[in-house]
């Protein structure tokens, strides 16, 4: 009786030794896949300030600079100073950010003003007339 006591508890000790052998792999096996995930993490974040450069080389290509013929719809009181409404060329760089607006003038001359994109405030369009669109500027 003695003896497969005996037996009985060597092989419970075989069980626990396989158990904490099972164990310690598991738990190398979980610090590995930690490290793998931590690493692909890191890759993936390293690998993320990239992505916000894709719009960029997109970009590369640039908007082309945008010209309209316009008039310039102006209050009664401006009218007295101007005369008549006149047509202006709108040109839209939206790279550089700027806004110029020329006229031309009777003897082939060019006046124009330029206008940044910090200097904007609003754009309003109107709602009656559907090719209006007022401009805010910070002055």
């Amino acid at each position: 009786a003695m003896l497969g006591c005996q037996a009985a508890g060597q092989s419970g000790e075989q069980e626990l030794e396989s158990l904490v052998l099972k164990l310690s792999v598991l738990k190398d096996f979980l610090s590995s896949i930690e490290k793998k995930a931590l690493k692909a993490l890191q890759e993936m974040s390293s690998a993320a300030p990239p992505a916000p450069s894709q719009p960029l080389s997109r970009k590369a290509k640039s908007i082309p600079v945008q010209t309209f013929e316009v008039k310039l719809d102006v209050t009664l009181g401006d009218l007295t100073k101007i005369g008549k409404s006149q047509k202006y060329t709108l040109s839209v760089d939206v790279d550089g950010g700027k806004l110029v607006v020329l006229k031309k003038q009777k003897d082939s001359q060019e006046d124009w003003n330029t206008f940044t994109h910090d200097k904007i405030r609003q754009l309003i369009k109107s709602q009656r007339v559907q090719n209006k669109l007022g401009i805010v500027f910070e002055k």
